[in-house]
């Protein structure tokens, strides 16, 4: 776990619990004003198809919100910045209401095939795609039938790497097939020489 993260999920309320329940407190040492991403977070970041969003309105309800796209559709610009696509919906605009009063978050990403699992906290702000036609259009996913209308930018704060404990095991369609390629071409050859074999048998002997 990254320091910063601890420093910001540890708070006083947190510590009384801890006292109470196990007659310890966490301890936090010097702590960085953000932890900057590493390769293996970024390289996590970039196979993902789908993370969870949460955010907290005015009022202090908090609101998660699913996305999902192609591996990569949330992109990385730099070690302490990460950028997604929004785009034309339900007109609820929930998340990004709630982005305009209070503009931290905190992204869940999980990799149910290896029993992975990346929490982010970050500052998020929202702009006009209009302001970024070229950024926009790198951002597009030609599968979606709607256009980006906003831009999403989250600043880093820090991130933690969960345990897998838990964790069920579960695959998308694209890694059912990856797994079991090799298996159905095998059994495609299979049948092809077991066709081939009989047909042999079946001619008449000379």
């Amino acid at each position: 776990m990254a320091m910063k993260y601890l420093n910001i999920m540890v708070t006083d309320a947190v510590r009384r619990v801890q006292m109470h329940y196990y007659r310890h407190v966490t301890t936090i040492p010097d702590v960085p004003e953000s932890d900057p991403l590493t390769e293996a977070e970024i390289e996590f970041i970039l196979a993902r198809d789908n993370f969870y969003l949460g955010t907290v309105n005015e009022t202090g309800w908090p609101y998660i919100q699913h996305r999902g796209g192609p591996r990569g559709f949330l992109q990385v610009t730099n070690p302490t910045t990460l950028v997604f696509a929004d785009y034309q919906g339900n007109r609820q605009l929930l998340s990004i209401g709630n982005l305009a009063v209070n503009n931290r978050v905190s992204l869940f990403m999980m990799d149910y095939p290896n029993l992975t699992r990346l929490k982010i906290l970050g500052h998020a702000r929202v702009e006009d795609a209009k302001l970024h036609p070229d950024f926009a259009a790198q951002l597009t996913n030609s599968g979606m039938n709607a256009r980006v209308e906003r831009i999403v930018f989250i600043d880093v704060v820090s991130f933690d790497w969960n345990c897998p404990k838990y964790i069920t095991p579960r695959f998308s369609l694209e890694e059912v097939e990856e797994l079991t390629g090799p298996l159905n071409a095998r059994m495609t050859q299979l049948e092809t020489e077991l066709k081939a074999a009989k047909a042999e048998l079946g001619k008449p002997s000379t």
